[in-house]
């Protein structure tokens, strides 16, 4: 039923949600606040992020929040959708010292070759992709046998009124939120992709939701 729901909703195109997020781009961060500081994202991503190492690839990396999170890497290849976002993320990358290569790219249609990455992370983007089984397909098929995939991501709650309560406002939500779908179940989208999951923690009233996955 949730992504049914979810899968309802009118779309944004990606033309569009490009040029969202680029007008979006100098106030992301500050529109990130409650949920980094207030609900605990920051300490979840720094969590999880900790955990990537060898060749990472952040998908839709936004203003390169993971950065400051990563621990002793050996390469790190970021992209995005808005060209706005990475340059932000490029500043970013500078201030926390790390090298990264930022590309503009779809993740439903990543350049990259099979088996290209040893980690591949990505957080609070599944609500947003048009297509995020795709996405989530092409985040395993560039991550090596034995690597891993780590997502932060929110969506559909685990009580019940909460749950309800964001199904009912869906739409106002994704027109309002940049395309945002709040009523998502993220580990049935990893599920559908066919990805393994290999460990799922779920926090703040069940929307927030630590998954750490691997090619099947």
């Amino acid at each position: 039923m949730t992504n049914q729901l979810a899968s309802n909703l009118t779309c944004l195109s990606k033309e569009n949600l490009q040029t969202a997020y680029d007008e979006m781009a100098p106030a992301y961060n500050r529109l990130l606040w409650v949920d980094q500081h207030l609900l605990g994202v920051k300490r979840m991503r720094r969590q999880l992020m900790s955990q990537a190492t060898g060749d990472v690839l952040d998908v839709a990396c936004g203003t390169g929040l993971n950065f400051a999170c990563f621990g002793k890497i050996a390469s790190l290849t970021a992209v995005d959708l808005s060209p706005e976002m990475l340059a932000i993320a490029a500043k970013e990358a500078d201030k926390v010292g790390i090298g990264a290569t930022l590309l503009p790219m779809d993740a439903e249609a990543l350049i990259f070759a099979d088996n290209s990455f040893d980690t591949v992370v990505s957080a609070l983007s599944t609500c947003t992709f048009p297509d995020p089984i795709a996405a989530l397909r092409e985040m395993g098929r560039v991550c090596r046998p034995d690597g891993h995939i780590l997502l932060l991501e929110h969506g559909r709650s685990s009580l019940r009124p909460l749950a309800h309560y964001q199904d009912r406002k869906a739409q106002a939500h994704y027109e309002k939120a940049a395309g945002c779908r709040w009523n998502q179940e993220p580990t049935a989208l990893v599920t559908a992709a066919g990805l393994q999951i290999v460990l799922v923690q779920r926090a703040r009233f069940g929307i927030f939701s630590i998954i750490q996955a691997a090619t099947n």
